[in-house]
């Protein structure tokens, strides 16, 4: 393949999926940003209505203005919410439509919250000229505002915290600087970083006393990329529960990438059957008897 090829650029492993917390967060910040977007368009209702019952004709300019300020603070406040919890529980670039949508709704909501009523404001042929025009310029001015703060010009995505995720794990097992672990993606890069450790740590031996980065898991069925479901890998291809399968090899991050997302935890026992004794070697002796 061409060395170009974005794919070459991270050695991807599972997918990067919201944990628990990161959702219920996403949840809750989500929730705050609807009851804000709903107070926004609220106000903006009740500006058309007075609007209709002409209650700015000859008067009442900061009440009107004050309406206007009031959509953009909870406007901006929904939005800034809504990508809060964007960065916790983002969508599929790949599902590009839910992708824009989620992720611009801010600035729809904005759109949705101002234009009817400062296009009433202009149209309004009873208002006075220039209360006229000092509303609708203020009105245009904080819906520009809110609407550019309501667009995410750089949005999260899962395929962009799988790489990141990837990224923070190879950094970690190569005790490099953590540049790439943000808070969204270095619990799950710590659990890949901690797996290669564990296999390491169990296949020491004399040879190689660094361990290995070289697992055995059952292939994916039919000649798929990626098994349906999630599998075992384990720490050499001669233990019992690989007797008889198709069997893929490779590093810690190749498993993840076919499914195999979790080490046996029959280590002991599989150490016993694959050969590997080099770890017993640590333990102290035990004294002798008498």
């Amino acid at each position: 393949m061409p060395d170009n090829n974005p794919a070459e650029e991270v050695d991807v492993t599972k997918e990067w999926r919201a944990t628990q917390g990161q959702k219920s967060a996403a949840t809750r910040l989500r929730i705050f940003a609807a009851v804000a977007w709903a107070i926004a368009i609220g106000t903006e209702i009740a500006g058309v209505v007075m609007l209709r019952q002409h209650k700015f004709d000859h008067g009442n300019l900061p009440l009107l203005i004050g309406l206007l300020v009031v959509i953009a603070i909870f406007a901006i406040a929904g939005s800034l919410m809504w990508k809060a919890a964007n960065k916790h529980d983002p969508a599929r670039e790949s599902d590009s439509a839910r992708f824009f949508f989620q992720n611009q709704l801010g600035a729809i909501i904005t759109v949705i919250a101002f234009l009817p009523l400062i296009v009433l404001i202009f149209m309004d042929k009873d208002m006075d000229p220039k209360n006229k025009k000092i509303a609708g310029g203020i009105g245009v001015v904080l819906a520009a505002v809110a609407a550019f703060i309501g667009v995410d010009f750089n949005p999260p995505s899962v395929e962009q915290y799988t790489k990141d995720m990837n990224k923070c794990a190879a950094e970690i097992k190569a005790s490099q600087p953590t540049k790439d672990c943000s808070p969204e993606v270095a619990e799950q890069a710590k659990a890949i970083a901690a797996d290669s450790k564990t296999v390491a740590d169990a296949t020491k031996s004399a040879a190689n006393p660094n361990g290995l980065d070289v697992v055995y898991w059952i292939a994916p069925e039919n000649g798929a990329k990626k098994a349906a479901t999630p599998h075992v890998f384990h720490i050499c291809a001669g233990v019992s529960p690989l007797r008889g399968k198709t069997v893929h090899n490779g590093s810690v991050t190749q498993a993840y990438a076919e499914n195999a997302t979790r080490i046996t935890k029959q280590i002991p026992m599989e150490q016993s059957q694959c050969g590997f004794t080099g770890s017993k070697e640590d333990k102290p002796a035990t004294a002798p008897a008498g």
